[in-house]
């Protein structure tokens, strides 16, 4: 399936079948399915495996098990539409114990693409944000309810923009008389704080706000958190099957908050002795990917091997 019929495509598709080399009747966790690209070409390696694909986003779930499914028709292929921070439970629930395990930490091209989904402001819609659209809280709820001085932290901790606090003010200022409602209406008010530094600003002002309300609203940092801390416990314990002896696990992060608890989880289990590090720089685009797929310039790969532990 080509990346028009998928709505995305994924980033570092080789390299990440060479650090994870997936092997004939695997059992393989992908953590954030999206669109299946990456489970789809695993998948095809594995068959006949066992596939659990986790997603929160229940219309790209359905889209993966389908595209999954039709490559791997011997494989037992099983979704879940929950967040990746619950999958140790997930996993011990479906009695699987995972060879590879698998977390793209990006965004699909369809959502982004999806001007109602309120991801991008290239196209005006809703300021949605949910990767689960079944939760409550949207971005334009985050925007009407925060006070003025977490609106500020939120853009500078998450969005890390040095014009936070501008920010804040220009948006707790307007919405005493307006409401927020839009995509459009905030990265106008975005330029606006910025005033005449927008000219100079490398990439589009509203670019690290709107990353770090997608942030906020889908609470991500700490979910990865919580993914990387049951890794951690998973390979530490000689009692918790849910990743099988000789696992291998692999994260690709985008921003550098994510990339950064990703190392630090990591080089601490390298240290402990618990896991080899399939390579110790992250592993990025080469030239002819970001010229075919611009989203990975900032895409990072990061595998880990689980070490048989010394009696």
């Amino acid at each position: 399936m080509s990346a028009s019929d998928s709505g995305h495509l994924p980033v570092l598709l080789e390299e990440v079948l060479e650090s994870l080399a997936p092997r004939r009747g695997d059992v393989f966790i992908d953590a954030t399915a999206g669109r299946g690209g990456h489970a789809s070409a695993i998948a095809a390696a594995i068959n006949p495996g066992r596939i659990l694909l986790l997603d929160r986003d229940a219309d790209n779930l359905r889209f993966a098990l389908a595209r999954v499914r039709e490559i791997a028709p011997e494989s037992q292929v099983d979704g879940v539409h929950c967040d990746f921070r619950t999958v140790a439970e997930i996993a011990r629930k479906q009695g699987v114990s995972a060879d590879i395990v698998l977390a793209d930490l990006g965004i699909s091209s369809n959502q982004l693409d999806d001007a109602h989904r309120g991801f991008a402001f290239q196209q005006d819609g809703p300021l949605d944000m949910r990767l689960d659209q079944s939760s409550a809280y949207s971005a334009a709820d985050l925007i009407r309810d925060l006070r003025e001085s977490d609106i500020a932290d939120l853009i500078y901790n998450f969005g890390e923009d040095p014009f936070a606090r501008l920010i804040a003010r220009k948006v707790a200022q307007t919405r005493t008389h307006e409401p927020i409602l839009t995509t459009a209406h905030l990265a106008r008010l975005v330029r606006e704080a910025y005033g005449s530094r927008a000219r100079a600003s490398r990439l589009h002002p509203a670019t690290r706000t709107f990353m770090a309300l997608r942030i906020a609203v889908n609470d991500e940092l700490r979910a990865l958190e919580d993914f990387l801390r049951s890794i951690a416990q998973a390979v530490r314990s000689t009692g918790d099957g849910w990743i099988s002896s000789r696992a291998r696990v692999a994260v690709i992060s985008f921003h550098s908050l994510e990339d950064r608890q990703v190392k630090r989880t990591f080089a601490a289990l390298a240290d402990e002795g618990v896991v080899e590090r399939v390579n110790r720089k992250p592993v990025v685009a080469g030239d002819s990917e970001v010229a075919r797929n611009p989203r990975s310039r900032s895409a990072k790969l990061r595998t880990v091997v689980r070490l048989a532990r010394k009696s």
